[in-house]
């Protein structure tokens, strides 16, 4: 080891992000900068990829910059992403073929009823512990070597790279000297088995995808390769997906330890230790991470639409001008005066798994006001969590003492005790809340040295606020019963567009 800092690249949904850590676990400086979404159609969703790289090149420099710290004291990079969202790009010139195709996009619905049609449905589920859902990489991939003339042709030869972001930003910080992946991430594309930690290649086989498209899976901690950060060649040493990375930053190393992440989707998930567990109510099993030749698995819930419920009101509906504005306004009024929003913008996740929901709002009157629309919008965040909880007790028989929560709604003070209340159990926010990017940087300095286990990570943890629940099991289950009611009204509205 060489240096005491670490840096994160924190590549979002909306964001792109870089954090610089010392081995103490404290934030030193941050750069972020947003990126176009785009939405062609109803229901689509699409990134810029040579904007991905260049908003994120430009903060890693950035956030160094503003440290100023020199960056030969820099040990090593961690690298955590946006999952299942798919670019796919030309070997010779780094040149996508294709926007990347977002994990909130649904244009590939029919090509999932097509597979669940043909029976395909357990041998998926048994494989890669994933439910056939568009939110998965495989389909995405299968659609864009369908729609670009020649695709499948050059995939087949080796001249076409598939890979979540992750792969594509190492490709690009090792100027295409790397492409690679690590088992979060793997598992989130429906072409890896968990079992065997392999590309599997019955499922490559069943969407006609070559293997030679495919980076190669390393662990999620140890050196892949270096880049350039202001004239000094620096290690990439860490890739976790932005959840299991959270789950990482929240120091869940054990089993049945649990997070959830208040982001643009919302996701929890539990540590289920080094034995996959088969989920009977809607949640998928996962990687949780991988590394000095373990793997440990999760069960994982996931809300497509969480915090991006807020930006739908400021951007949209224009009921606020920013973000900062949703919580004050919700403690305006006492309750929604039974109103309820289901953000099913692009369809319901776990547990519901309803690629045909869309958004709905339910129990109007003159007398709602757009405080009421806030305090809903921010009270769907929590239901959709309180559903993943339910499903995952269910699974494990485990009555969740604890929810660690992170992410940029956490800080939302309002949130998080409706959450507790809601759940009938404490919710905790830790000091720092960018746990997804603290986690890269944790197995990044793992791999080099900065830490020597999790347990010297561990007791570097702090926590902020603990939040207590302060409901009635009566009230509890009114609400829950009329969110219930709503989600129903929600479920298959679209039609299916084969």
């Amino acid at each position: 080891m060489t240096g005491r800092y670490l840096l994160a690249l924190d590549q979002g949904t909306t964001s792109s992000r870089a954090i610089l850590f010392d081995r103490e676990q404290r934030m030193l400086a941050v750069a972020q900068r947003d990126f176009a979404q785009h939405y062609p159609r109803e229901g689509w969703v699409e990134h810029d990829p040579m904007e991905i790289y260049s908003t994120q090149a430009g903060v890693m420099a950035e956030a160094v910059a503003k440290s100023g710290i020199d960056p030969r004291e820099i040990a090593a990079i961690g690298v955590t992403n946006q999952r299942e969202t798919t670019v796919v790009w030309e070997k010779a010139t780094g040149r996508p073929i294709y926007p990347a195709i977002v994990w909130q996009c649904r244009r590939t619905s029919g090509i999932c009823d097509r597979l669940k049609a043909e029976g395909a449905g357990e041998m998926i589920r048994r494989k890669t512990g994933l439910l056939i859902d568009a939110y998965f990489s495989a389909t995405k991939i299968r659609w864009i070597l369908d729609r670009i003339p020649g695709a499948q042709q050059r995939a087949e030869r080796g001249e076409l790279l598939f890979g979540t972001v992750d792969s594509w930003l190492i490709w690009k910080l090792t100027d295409g000297a790397v492409h690679v992946t690590d088992p979060t991430n793997a598992s989130r594309t429906m072409l890896f088995n968990i079992h065997t930690l392999d590309w599997d290649d019955e499922l490559l086989a069943l969407l006609n995808i070559p293997r030679a498209m495919l980076p190669q899976v390393r662990s999620s901690s140890e050196v892949y390769g270096e880049t350039d950060l202001l004239g000094v060649r620096v290690p990439i040493a860490g890739i976790a997906g932005d959840q299991q990375a959270a789950l990482f930053g929240q120091c869940c190393f054990e089993k049945g330890e649990a997070k959830n992440t208040y982001g643009t989707g919302c996701f929890l998930l539990m540590n289920m230790g080094e034995t996959p567990c088969e989920s009977r109510n809607g949640l998928i099993t996962t990687v949780a991470i991988s590394r000095g030749g373990k793997t440990q698995y999760a069960l994982e819930g996931s809300v497509f639409v969480g915090g991006a419920v807020v930006q739908w009101l400021r951007d949209e509906l224009h009921l606020i001008a920013d973000s900062a504005e949703i919580g004050p306004l919700a403690r305006t009024v006492p309750d929604t005066g039974g109103v309820y929003l289901v953000p099913a913008f692009t369809g319901l996740g776990a547990p519901h798994w309803d690629m045909y929901a869309r958004g709905c709002i339910v129990g109007l009157t003159r007398g709602t006001t757009r405080a009421h629309l806030a305090r809903a919008a921010e009270e769907s965040i929590a239901y959709q969590v309180a559903d993943l909880v339910g499903a995952m007790e269910r699974d494990t028989g485990v009555r969740m003492q604890r929810l660690n929560a992170d992410g940029g709604a956490a800080r939302d003070s309002f949130l998080m005790q409706f959450q507790a209340d809601l759940l009938g159990r404490t919710v905790c926010r830790p000091a720092i809340l960018e746990t997804t990017a603290l986690g890269a940087a944790l197995l990044a300095g793992l791999a080099v040295g900065v830490w020597s286990g999790t347990d010297e990570i561990r007791r570097g943890r702090q926590a902020d606020t603990i939040f207590a629940p302060d409901m009635t099991p009566s009230r509890r289950e009114l609400l829950l019963a009329g969110w219930n009611r709503a989600v129903g009204h929600s479920r298959g509205w679209a039609a299916p567009d084969c």
